[in-house]
């Protein structure tokens, strides 16, 4: 791990950058939280008094699906009210200049999208689908915000397409996911505490695939002592400061 100015860790990034074919990003609710997007565990308002393990399992939806589509139209509203940050900016300009390069993104605020970014797997949904529990036909609710449960024209209730408590991970997502994370030269850890398996294993897989790892994050977390090159501080901040050097070089 470098504990070198941050002038020269951007340096060494950006060189290994420049030598690299393939190049993965691993994002979390960090990277959100910079555009306002509370996370998972913020109180606020409503839902002060009840647990996200309450809201966020598929038992509770069929207990109360009208509170729990009340709570995602209530989350879902909030993500319709930021923008994408300059570190959700960044990542998109940077995909521009390799032919292999994926965002693999803990996040479900598609705001990666919104930025620009092509390749994205998303490993816990996406709040902007819902689906029908029944027949699974999928539906985009844009900018209605139900306060209580919607059904398909089957009969089947209708529930926000993300991964919840209990649940497995989008298989296609995951494996292509850890395809590219084994197959990368390059792999960004940023704004997670990568903590959350197997979600976390991504940059894990990278590491141990021979890849250079690089961590972005106000602290230190778990992934901390395995990354090659440690920047600490926002996405926002620092993402940019890495594609404007990366141009700059390639005379851009």
């Amino acid at each position: 791990m470098e504990t070198h100015s941050l002038t020269n860790l951007i340096n060494k990034v950006v060189n290994k950058l420049l030598e690299s074919k393939s190049v993965v990003v691993f994002t979390g609710a960090g990277v959100s939280a910079e555009s306002g997007v509370p996370t998972f565990r913020d109180k606020d308002g409503l839902w002060q008094k009840l647990k996200p393990e309450e809201l966020a399992n598929f038992n509770a939806f069929m207990r109360n699906p009208d509170m729990v589509t009340e709570w995602y139209s209530h989350r879902r509203k909030i993500m319709h009210q930021v923008q994408p940050n300059p570190g959700h900016f960044a990542i998109a300009e940077l995909e521009k200049f390799f032919e292999r390069f994926a965002v693999v993104t803990q996040n479900i605020d598609n705001l990666h999208q919104r930025a620009g970014s092509k390749n994205v797997f998303e490993l816990h949904g996406n709040i902007e689908r819902n689906y029908c529990i029944k027949c699974k036909k999928f539906y985009q609710l844009g900018d209605i915000y139900p306060d209580k449960a919607i059904y398909c024209e089957c009969g089947g209730l209708i529930r926000p397409d993300v991964v919840w408590f209990g649940e497995m991970l989008p298989e296609d997502e995951y494996e292509s996911a850890v395809k590219a994370s084994r197959t990368c030269d390059v792999c960004f850890s940023v704004g997670t505490s990568a903590v959350v398996f197997p979600a976390a294993y991504i940059p894990i897989y990278a590491k141990q695939s021979g890849a250079f790892l690089v961590e972005i994050n106000p602290n230190p977390t778990d992934i901390s002592s395995l990354a090659d090159v440690v920047l600490q501080g926002k996405s926002g901040e620092i993402f940019p400061l890495i594609v404007e050097e990366f141009k700059k070089r390639k005379g851009l």
